[in-house]
């Protein structure tokens, strides 16, 4: 069979089984939008201030419920995880982030494409930015959870502070968290805002012990585990948890002055490298001159 009936062959397998896929996962209806909860809330607020995201939610949608035929729970569960530690971020399910980087994976490309023919790019460039695109959703999430947890542990040891001193003047422990979330200038602030679901939890009946387990949960830094730790074995104790509170924001500002000098430490031993080379180009610079009059004298 001559070579090129093998490659028309192989192109319309490959078109069979494209058409095939899309039609078995275009059967699945489109993802519904979430409307209660943390996430219908974070989802309204994101489609509110507009946007990019407001443009492709839909497309994400229709992608979203394509994926949701596939059998993928362990990744599902591992990116229901991360959103949980981003805050709930635009109100995403696992099957919408997928959808998400999809969209903008295809995005991605068909822009490159269109660049490659206008500008006469390498056909490289529309690989890389589609994997570029693909992998954007991604990468904004984990800055989003990394900027949300050095958030909470910059504001955590002051939040513990106005706690114990509520607390010390007669209120008991959601109450004194209440007064915390009242008297915020925003919020928006994150602690503010795990603060208030620890209150909203408590008053749909769960125990103390499990509404700051679920916040050691979602946000699962030292700092936040260590307080959570520390007022559930004293409410297991009889401690008095004005004192325990106070004593728990001094560790945690200590601790943050420990890892303040640590890293003034580590970034005076990572300069060692770049000054280094900086100084080998300088006397290549000084030197270089001689050396080239020298051997061209030498020949």
């Amino acid at each position: 069979m001559p070579a090129e009936y093998i490659g028309l062959a192989a192109l319309a397998l490959i078109f069979a089984g494209t058409a095939l896929a899309t039609f078995v996962l275009a059967k699945n209806p489109i993802a519904d939008r979430p409307d209660l909860g943390r996430r219908g809330l974070k989802r309204s607020l994101a489609l509110e201030e507009g946007g990019v995201f407001k443009t492709i939610e839909l497309p994400m949608r229709i992608v979203s419920g394509w994926v949701s035929g596939l059998a993928l729970d362990n990744l599902r569960s591992k990116l229901d995880k991360q959103i949980t530690f981003a805050g709930d971020y635009l109100g995403l399910t696992a099957n919408d982030l997928i959808g998400l980087s999809i969209v903008s994976g295809v995005g991605s490309i068909t822009f490159a494409l269109l660049a490659s023919n206008l500008l006469g790019l390498p056909s490289l460039m529309v690989v890389f930015a589609g994997a570029v695109g693909f992998y954007l959703p991604f990468l904004q999430l984990g800055g989003v959870r990394q900027e949300r947890f050095k958030a909470v542990n910059r504001s955590l040891p002051t939040a513990i502070d106005l706690a114990a001193l509520c607390m010390g003047a007669g209120l008991d422990f959601p109450g004194a968290l209440r007064q915390v979330v009242e008297k915020a200038s925003s919020r928006d602030v994150v602690i503010v805002e795990e603060f208030n679901r620890i209150l909203q939890e408590l008053e749909l009946g769960h125990t103390r012990r499990k509404a700051l387990e679920a916040l050691a949960y979602r946000v699962p830094t030292e700092a936040v585990k260590d307080f959570v730790g520390t007022v559930v074995q004293a409410e297991e104790k009889g401690t008095p948890l004005a004192e325990v509170l106070t004593i728990q924001a001094r560790m945690l500002r200590m601790r943050r002055s420990v890892m303040a000098e640590e890293s003034a430490a580590k970034a005076g031993m990572m300069l060692m490298g770049p000054l280094m080379m900086m100084f080998i180009c300088v006397l290549f610079l000084l030197v270089g001159p001689f050396i080239v009059k020298w051997m061209n004298s030498g020949m």
